[in-house]
């Protein structure tokens, strides 16, 4: 007997309150975008599960992506049948059969969410266990640590019947947090930042800044291909490139080369939140983690943040490289990251850049210097593309969130 539905389970969701219904309908909306390249699939919400059923679909391949949707604690490839002890027992048989290879230990493990039912858990255990072990030669029981452990539901509308329970993403369903702009560069960091943020519920929109002819084409198309990534996780990323060519090369003039990098932080920051104004944002996103370069001491971190009022979320903060690595490898980005395209924060980096800045004296060089045409140039020109996970190409934007 082949699974006909995944169950999947809240986790977190169920202990939303009034907000519940809220969470539960965002992740509905989130799995369904995530498969909508499944057309024969239907998603059914019960009290305390979901359930998206297959319909003939390939139910790998739909295992793999729900295995990235924020929102689910576990879920398990299931079937669902009647309640009746004798059906029960047939068809877990049969879907034992499919899972078991021999010298393979078991054990039933029930859930009677329905106590009308006649039997409890434990007599439904025995007399799963015994029917099952007297159909299988040669197998035994392990009730701490079996080869296959076999779920049982016993729920209002009908029985379901599965061998697996897969562990989600966690987290909660992106979207539920609110929105956030994403300062997202061609490098390892900023991609697991999204990813992180994403866990928590937030909505992203990508920003990434790009200085033709410094930075070429392909430095572009490796951004795209991260925000691909991420799209994975939500269906869908809003990327706004920034042309940033001209403000950079002014900054090359007018700022001493110490502080350039300060003033170029400051300047992306300030065009970063006007996009967040002009998408109803309502926090900016970074990969900043403490110490790891002279942008991120925390000297430079005060001087650049006080452009903005807005919220800074810095989900890798307190991390070191090689836990930021882990993650992007993780989640696929690490080798997108790692192409040797250069991005227009590091084509411009100064060979000494300032690594405590004094906010004075930034206030001080960019006092000679009208900065405001320019940034309202880069806003106006701004290029905001659609990507979906696999897309062969962009699309225009559609209202996501």
């Amino acid at each position: 007997m082949n699974y006909d539905r995944i169950l999947i389970r809240y986790g977190e969701l169920s202990t939303k309150g009034k907000n519940r219904k809220g969470f539960i309908d965002k992740l509905r909306r989130n799995i369904k975008m995530v498969l909508r390249d499944f057309p024969n699939i239907k998603i059914e919400l019960k009290r305390e599960r979901m359930y998206v059923l297959l319909n003939g679909e390939d139910g790998a391949k739909i295992i793999e992506l729900l295995k990235g949707v924020f929102g689910i604690q576990t879920f398990s490839p299931a079937i669902k049948t009647v309640k009746e002890m004798d059906v029960i027992k047939k068809d877990a048989l049969e879907l034992f059969h499919n899972e078991y290879k021999e010298g393979n230990t078991f054990k039933i493990t029930t859930k009677r969410a329905d106590k009308n039912f006649p039997l409890d858990t434990n007599e439904i255990n025995h007399a799963l266990g015994g029917h099952l072990l007297i159909n299988v030669p040669g197998l035994k029981v392990n009730v701490k640590k079996p080869d296959i452990n076999v779920l049982v539901e016993i729920r209002e509308d009908a029985a379901y019947l599965s061998c697996q329970i897969i562990k989600g993403a966690g987290g909660l369903p992106v979207g539920t947090s609110g929105k956030a702009m994403l300062m997202l560069s061609g490098g390892i960091d900023s991609p697991v930042a999204g990813f992180l943020a994403m866990k928590r519920g937030l909505g992203v929109e990508a920003v990434h800044f790009y200085s033709p002819p410094f930075t070429s084409e392909r430095s572009k198309q490796k951004v795209i291909d991260l925000s691909e990534k991420l799209a994975t996780i939500s269906g869908v990323i809003k990327l706004h490139i920034v042309p940033f060519t001209e403000i950079q090369q002014l900054i090359g003039k007018q700022i001493p080369a110490n502080y350039s990098m300060t003033t170029t932080r400051r300047i992306m920051l300030r065009i970063t939140d006007e996009i967040r104004k002009r998408n109803d944002g309502l926090a900016i996103v970074t990969g900043d983690s403490l110490g790891q370069v002279a942008s991120q001491t925390l000297e430079s971190m005060y001087a650049i943040n006080d452009v903005t009022n807005t919220p800074i979320i810095r989900p890798l903060i307190t991390m070191d490289k090689t836990e930021i690595i882990e993650i992007s490898m993780k989640i696929d980005t690490f080798d997108i990251s790692k192409r040797p395209y250069e991005d227009c924060c590091t084509v411009f980096v100064p060979s000494s850049p300032k690594t405590k800045p004094k906010k004075e004296k930034v206030l001080h060089y960019e006092s000679y210097i009208d900065f405001e045409p320019l940034i309202g140039k880069a806003v106006e020109n701004i290029e905001t593309i659609q990507i979906k996970p696999n897309a062969s190409k962009t699309e225009e934007f559609g209202d996501l969130f």
